[in-house]
């Protein structure tokens, strides 16, 4: 363990972020050394997981097709993954980061993730995606810049900020994963942070950012909790929304944003009030109790503290679901490529499949679990992936346990094995989230971005789709769904792999609410996925098996 800790810091201090030129698109290499540490986010001492010493972890700064070379050394006591949500791993679902696709990173080990955001911009995050790991931290952001040949839709910022906001617990997320194991909740959190640290509110805190009067700011804004929905918005200043989740948006004005679990905004903010501090606030949403916290901001040469008196967030969630409404997809901007985001016609292609998720909560041997369509997943010890890919997923896992359109008894009774839905490579498929539940739902899709289409109370029926936004709803890949709601999502599963589809409420995913969509290529051919990488882990059934030779072949 010293010498992996010794040789981690001796090539973080060497290579940290070493450029390294090639002919084809640029690599950026980065080493990452995870640790324990101590931190206050709340005030009070606490074990979190740091990466290179940072709670939150370092922002990853990248551009469209950068090659993102990442090598983790994992000096904590047990196994450990990263995700990098959003990052869709076009043919590449090896370094997805999800206990379906990976196997972890031991204790004491080193793996090197290598992956390209391609033909994508926008603002990301990444979090580990192991036991109840993400109530410790180990998340920052990751930022996708266009190229510079791409025009962007707004002038360029003076900086660019990243906000993380999420909520937080003062136990540990050994003492939250013993809760969840032993069939309890984990509550309601103590409180919220931004960047990592919850804000004292009587002006003694130190700035977060600093702005120069007069300067517009890119200002990311990123829901890393675990469970709980969060408004933001920032004394005095609109935020113009201009990108949500690797789309640009109809720039509309906002005083405040309701930020679900998993999403991420992109905001341009103009420092254009009087020169003194201001405060940035993050409250809870749809809790019997709000929780506020505030971060700072200062501009520069200015005078005077920020107002004691913060601005009021919203209340109930029909407020939440007409903002929703008001966000729509920038038709004639470009993102990643030259061509305007509206070339694509998504809603004149045919439906081929129609898959409705439920989301339900019961007891199995008198343990709380969580369910779709009365499936509660569990992750085998053979990644599925692997076990695909090796050939013997019939000792693993069966494909299509659960129905499209499941049954009252078949959502009632829960069961638990792994989830795993067989997707025909290409398809143009409809994703219906029906929650009948109390509380709001966050649901995302590893591999893809997605239309969401409509969000409405009620049931879903086929004649809900007259109601569907066909011609301008954003592209995306994370989608709330409100109580007694559903939601409708659009897509081509045209991105070979094995896929998360999860929700972003941590609890619910540890406790089984998510499953895979495995995307086969019917040729097996390299120009649909990639080959397992000669450095891939392995483990279970395949751990000291040879990897099979060419498995896909072709250009």
């Amino acid at each position: 363990m010293r010498g992996v800790k010794l040789l981690a810091a001796c090539l973080y201090l060497a290579a940290a972020a070493t450029v390294v030129v090639h002919a084809e698109d640029p690599y950026f290499q980065h080493v990452w050394n995870v640790t324990y540490g101590t931190a206050s986010p709340l005030g009070v001492p606490q074990q979190v997981i740091l990466i290179n010493g940072q709670f939150p972890g370092p922002n990853i700064n990248s551009t469209s097709n950068n090659n993102v070379i990442i090598n983790v050394f994992n000096n904590l006591d047990e196994p450990f993954l990263l995700t990098w949500n959003g990052i869709q791993h076009r043919k590449n679902c090896w370094q997805d980061g999800t206990p379906g696709t990976m196997c972890p990173i031991m204790p004491g080990t080193n793996y090197t993730y290598h992956f390209q955001p391609k033909d994508q911009i926008g603002s990301y995050f990444y979090y580990p995606t192991t036991g109840m790991h993400r109530a410790a931290g180990g998340y920052g952001g990751l930022r996708v810049n266009s190229r510079l040949l791409i025009p962007v839709p707004y002038a360029d910022p003076e900086d660019d900020y990243t906000v993380l906001i999420g909520d937080w617990y003062t136990k540990s997320h050994t003492q939250l994963k013993k809760f969840l194991d032993g069939g309890r909740t984990i509550g309601r959190p103590d409180g919220i942070v931004i960047n990592g640290k919850s804000g004292k509110g009587d002006g003694s805190d130190a700035p977060l950012f600093t702005l120069k009067p007069g300067k517009t700011y890119r200002v990311r804004i990123c829901n890393v909790g675990l469970k709980t929905s969060i408004n933001f918005r920032i004394q005095n200043h609109k935020m113009k929304l201009v990108e949500m989740e690797g789309s640009h948006v109809l720039q509309n004005d906002y005083d405040s944003l309701d930020v679900h679990v998993g999403q991420c905004f992109g905001t341009i903010v103009t420092a254009n009030q009087e020169p003194k501090d201001y405060y940035m606030v993050a409250s809870s949403r749809f809790l019997k109790t709000v929780i506020t916290t505030t971060g700072l901001l200062r501009y520069e040469g200015g005078k005077g503290p920020a107002s004691s008196q913060l601005p009021a967030g919203p209340v109930g969630w029909a407020w939440s679901l007409n903002q929703f409404r008001s966000f729509r997809w920038n038709l004639t901007a470009s993102a990643a490529r030259p061509n305007p985001q509206g070339s694509y016609h998504y809603g004149k292609i045919n439906i081929t499949r129609t898959i409705k998720l439920v989301n339900t909560q019961g007891k199995v041997d008198g343990k709380l679990r969580f369910a779709l369509n009365g499936v509660s997943h569990t992750d085998p010890e053979t990644p599925l992936k692997l076990a695909e890919y090796f050939g013997i997923s019939d000792k693993v896992f069966k494909y299509d346990t659960i129905t499209d359109d499941p049954t009252p008894e078949q959502i009632k009774n829960i069961k638990i094995e792994p989830n795993v839905l067989n997707i025909t490579h290409r398809n143009f498929i409809e994703v219906v989230f029906e929650n009948h539940e109390k509380s709001v739902q966050s649901w995302h899709l590893d591999g893809y971005s997605f239309f969401s289409v409509a969000v409405e109370p009620g049931t879903w029926t086929p004649e809900k789709r007259k109601n569907y936004n066909l011609l301008d709803a954003v592209s995306r890949h994370t989608v709330q769904v409100y109580p007694k709601c559903w939601a409708a999502i659009l897509l081509t599963f045209d991105n070979c792999g094995m896929w998360n589809v999860r929700s972003e409420n941590t609890e619910r995913r540890y406790l089984g609410q998510q499953l895979y969509a495995s995307v086969l290529s019917p040729e097996k051919s390299l120009r649909d996925e990639y080959n397992m990488p000669e450095t891939s882990l392995q483990c279970g059934l395949v751990k000291n098996t040879p990897k099979p030779v060419n498995p896909y072949a072709g250009a």
